[in-house]
């Protein structure tokens, strides 16, 4: 059956048969001018293996698959005889191990897999025979089966050694049984050609192991021997380096500045249930190495969300050191730091002048001070800080003076106010404003709406004194209904009348998120989904309806086709979705092969929750 007949019938006709263990899930867009070429081409890419495999009709010149997405790539990226481009990103959470041969080619430049969960280590032995010539490797995948470490070490020493062009290697591993699974208990022999890695998890004393290219004696004798190189890394061309390790220290920080002298990004975090002895914490003397490296473009040091702790030992005195010899620091993401005051923050802005985006994560101390007596500067782009429980209305002056602001997230800075949103609705270029959880109302949000900030993603989650009547006078006559594509109001206490607003006003929006909003009823679908609203407006492609308790069973009847056409994913935990049987979803998924349905309560996609599903996602 050709391309065509299968576009044209909806399913291939070996999904006609029944299932099949390799189901596919759709993710690929493909745009080419010649239509023979692409038929062509993707062809001979799908193999009757691939059996589940839903098809989207043709539209236009956009095609979409169900795990596939291979977009255009870089001019470097080697073309298949008909001249189509590849580089394959694959959302797999339903490929195992048989389906590699599928998309491991030896013409593959860049390889992205994301969201594997039945993937084995056997993927990596597989890439490393059939991409000899791969040069970016990507990967997120849960452990399977409690698979021993063992295998996923020697799986991927074997792809190393195999792949000796990779200039890009970055794996994420998850696990359901341990808080802090070390995958990594092996000494890691790098390709010399490896400019950026990411390594998720490690424990510090393994990455001490594989940066130094030996094995870590002592105790502090490290301190005495600060001048002394080490025998020779394989990764000395390292640009780019991320680890979650188990801890951050002062010793791993040694590693890091005495061996990777190209060095210009880092990324460290770590999340940690017990508090960290005192001895191996991260101090001030690990942020003055830091400093004393002086090349550092890209700086993020975070303890995590989950931790029960923060960076006790270091204070502004190591802030000080460190923004002292950072003055190139275009990027810096700071997260954890509990005991480091305006002092310190405040020294950030006056050493740092190239710095484009500033991140602050759960600054306990910090204040609108830290951004008093300092001329607000054009480098600017983004600003994030969250959490800040001394953060008032008074700091959105300085940021309305940065005129290239093009992200701010004040969420969870409580003492945030309506006033200060005038100051910054006059943004030309910000696209991004997260406000959840602060201090505004109504009338805040009609300053907003009359402002010319042409803002594409805005998050008002947990706004408490928001009603319906802010989002319709946010709405009226602005702006916000022609740039508008994210949307989160999650928490608030809105009825049909504000949703039945964001359909008709907003014609750009594709992504909105409504969870625990208790009264909203099927009106509210109605109006979203219906085949009236898409004329002349995008149509939405993702929708969390998570714990909206009012709406009725008839919810997989109002977004079954014709409604909601062009609908990719779908929360409905906590709802009655399933109240019509078990049979309801595979009835709406018949009609929309292209859609995820999650049940799980996962946020919006499921990027920060599929590792945990257990049937909870239907595809």
């Amino acid at each position: 059956m050709s391309i065509t007949q299968t576009a044209e019938s909806g399913r291939c006709e070996e999904c006609r048969r029944g299932p099949n263990h390799l189901a596919v899930l759709c993710a690929l867009s493909l745009r080419w001018r010649r239509w023979r070429e692409m038929e062509t081409a993707v062809g001979n890419l799908l193999k009757p293996s691939l059996k589940h495999c839903y098809w989207r009709s043709w539209r236009g010149s956009t095609w979409s698959l169900s795990v596939l997405w291979l977009p255009f790539a870089s001019p470097s990226t080697p073309r298949s005889p008909s001249g189509f481009r590849f580089s394959p990103l694959l959302i797999c959470p339903w490929l195992d191990d048989s389906s590699v041969e599928v998309f491991a080619k030896e013409s593959i430049r860049e390889l992205v897999l994301l969201r594997c969960t039945r993937f084995s280590s056997y993927i990596f032995t597989a890439i490393g025979k059939c991409c000899r010539k791969l040069r970016m490797f990507t990967v997120e995948m849960k452990q399977v089966n409690n698979e021993p470490a063992a295998s996923y070490n020697k799986s991927v020493g074997q792809m190393l050694d195999r792949c000796l062009c990779l200039e890009s290697f970055s794996v994420k591993l998850y696990s359901d049984h341990d808080y802090f699974c070390n995958l990594w208990s092996f000494q890691l022999t790098i390709p010399q050609t490896i400019k950026v890695l990411l390594l998720r998890p490690i424990s510090d004393l393994h990455a001490k192991q594989f940066i130094c290219n030996r094995g870590v004696g002592g105790s502090d004798a490290w301190l005495a021997s600060v001048s002394m190189p080490s025998s020779g890394p394989m990764i000395y061309s390292l640009r780019s380096l991320t680890l979650v390790v188990s801890q951050i220290t002062d010793e791993l920080v040694f590693s890091i500045t005495s061996n990777l002298h190209h060095l210009v990004e880092l990324c460290l975090e770590d999340n940690l249930r017990e508090g960290p002895s005192l001895q191996n914490d991260l101090t001030n003397r690990g942020l003055e190495l830091l400093g004393s490296f002086g090349k550092l473009i890209s700086l993020s040091l975070t303890r995590g969300k989950k931790s029960l702790t923060k960076f006790k030992m270091v204070n502004d005195v190591g802030i000080l050191l460190l923004a002292e010899g950072c003055g190139r620091l275009e990027s810096l993401r700071l997260g954890g730091f509990a005991k480091v005051t305006d002092a310190g923050y405040s020294s950030i802005l006056q050493f740092c002048k190239n710095l484009k985006r500033l991140q602050i994560w759960n600054g306990l101390l910090l204040s609108d001070l830290t951004f008093h007596n300092f001329a607000p500067t054009g480098n600017l782009t983004e600003v994030r800080l969250v959490s800040g429980k001394y953060i008032t209305s008074e700091i959105l002056e300085y940021f309305s003076l940065c005129e290239n602001l093009q992200v701010l997230d004040l969420s969870l800075c409580r003492n945030i106010a309506d006033e200060g949103l005038n100051s910054i609705s006059r943004l030309c270029k910000m696209t991004t404003l997260n406000l959840s959880g602060v201090d505004i109302s109504d009338e805040g949000l009609s300053t907003l709406g009359g402002g010319t900030s042409p803002i594409e993603t805005l998050n008002l989650r947990g706004c408490k004194r928001i009603t319906d009547r802010g989002i319709v006078m946010m709405l009226c006559d602005s702006i916000l209904r022609k740039t508008l594509v994210t949307l989160d109001l999650s928490y608030l206490s809105l009825s049909d009348i504000a949703i039945v607003a964001v359909a008709e006003a907003c014609t750009e929006i594709s992504n909105l998120c409504i969870r625990n909003c208790f009264f909203i009823s099927d009106a509210s679908l109605s109006a979203l989904g219906s085949p009236e609203r898409t004329r002349g407006k995008r149509s939405l492609r993702k929708l969390d309806l998570f714990n909206c308790c009012r709406l009725s069973a008839n919810v997989s009847r109002m977004v079954s086709h014709p409604f909601f056409c062009g609908l990719r994913w779908l929360g409905v935990g906590k709802t009655r979705f399933f109240s019509e049987g078990k049979d309801a979803p595979e009835e709406l998924l018949s009609t929309k092969p292209g859609l995820s349905i999650c049940a799980m309560g996962c946020e919006i996609g499921c990027k920060d929750g599929w590792q945990h599903h257990a049937g909870g996602v239907i595809t």
